[in-house]
């Protein structure tokens, strides 16, 4: 299950995968394919996938996995821009955000005189 947020500065390949319920390989097809999808990567190859790696490929997954786009239909929609990428796992995580913000401002106000 992808997460509601991502929390780590950055996450393997086998993390990564893992969480997208892919396999590593799809994740390095992915990256050849998809020109803005460059994880760092260390001295040793390993590639380190950041929060902005992590958010694309839920973009990526939830075109190509959850909404059947094509690869090339994928990338002309994320290049397009003219319609942002509704990514509903996104708007999810987001909106579990504002509720703890607003469930910690709650509790704040109860302890006021």
């Amino acid at each position: 299950m992808i997460p509601m947020e991502f929390t780590k500065r950055y996450y393997g390949i086998s993390e990564a995968a893992s969480m997208f319920g892919l396999k590593t390989s799809t994740l390095r097809f992915w990256e050849k394919e998809f020109l803005d999808l460059q994880p760092k990567k260390a001295e040793s190859g390993a590639r380190k996938y950041s929060v902005k790696d992590m958010e694309k490929l839920s973009q990526i997954h939830h075109l190509v996995k959850e909404r059947g786009f094509t690869l090339d239909g994928a990338r002309q929609k994320l290049r397009s821009g003219t319609e942002e990428v509704v990514n509903y796992d996104d708007v999810v995580r987001r909106l579990h955000k504002v509720k703890s913000e607003l469930d910690q401002f709650v509790q704040t106000i109860k302890t006021l005189p």
